[in-house]
């Protein structure tokens, strides 16, 4: 059985003393739930975070990295710079990467194959536009996200990741896919990967659903057959919020 991972994406929040006093507060009752439970903070608070989650099972997540191992890429951060501190989970391709850095399905791939070779585990974001959905292009554009995401990945490796279907018209703005909605395209992702990799494998990886995911939502949308966690924004932010979309 596949066991529910609820990740917290802060985006660009929380200053080192903020992202302490949240996880503080949560670092403690994740160890009550059979829920994986990561927090996702900005670079800067990652070493210090990883210094007071020792002995909880709260895990530790990036953002986003570089694909190099190191070079002249000002600005940029490596898998071994986060594999360094302690870092468990990192997060790739999130739409905003994709819309506002220009991030493509390639450059998405050889994030996944560096973070893969360093021992981290990518959550691989995939998600369609609003005019992509209503043209009826949601499988088509899903589809060449989570192939292209996926090449060159064996099926070993492939288990020990994460995706998260992020329809990008949800995110940040209130709207959220219906529970129905996003199992269905869940599903349809799980079936790219038996395709690509096997039943065995599709049985195997987690795919969490994320936008606009809160407390009032979260139990429906983790009812459904396919959905294995969610990809938690802005309720993540806040402690109790947080605890009541891990506690679903």
């Amino acid at each position: 059985m596949r066991k529910p991972i609820i990740a917290g994406n802060w985006k660009m929040h929380k200053v080192t003393d903020e992202a302490l006093e949240l996880v503080n507060k949560i670092k403690d009752k994740v160890n009550e739930t059979d829920v994986e439970v990561v927090v996702c903070s900005s670079f800067v608070a990652l070493s210090e975070i990883k210094k007071v989650i020792g002995g909880s099972d709260l895990k530790l997540g990036a953002q986003n990295m570089h694909w190099e191992d190191e070079g002249a890429y000002t600005g940029e951060i490596s898998a071994s710079m986060l594999k360094d501190i302690g870092v468990d989970y990192v997060i790739i391709g999130h739409s905003e990467r994709r819309q506002y850095f220009n991030e493509s399905n390639e450059t998405v791939n050889k994030k996944v194959i560096k973070a893969i070779e360093t021992g981290l585990k990518p959550i691989v974001c995939v998600g369609e536009t609003l005019d992509q959905r209503d043209g009826k292009k949601t499988f088509d554009i899903i589809k060449e996200q989570v192939l292209v995401a996926f090449d060159n990945v064996n099926k070993e490796d492939v288990i020990n990741t994460v995706v998260a279907y992020e329809p990008i018209w949800a995110i940040g703005t209130g709207k959220t896919a219906s529970s129905n909605e996003a199992n269905e395209v869940i599903s349809y992702i799980r079936s790219l990967i038996q395709d690509k990799y096997g039943v065995g494998v599709s049985e195997e990886i987690r795919i969490q659903y994320g936008g606009s995911v809160k407390p009032t939502n979260v139990t429906e949308i983790m009812n459904e057959t396919d959905i294995d966690g969610a990809l938690v924004g802005g309720a993540s932010l806040e402690s109790e919020k947080f605890l009541e979309v891990v506690n679903f």
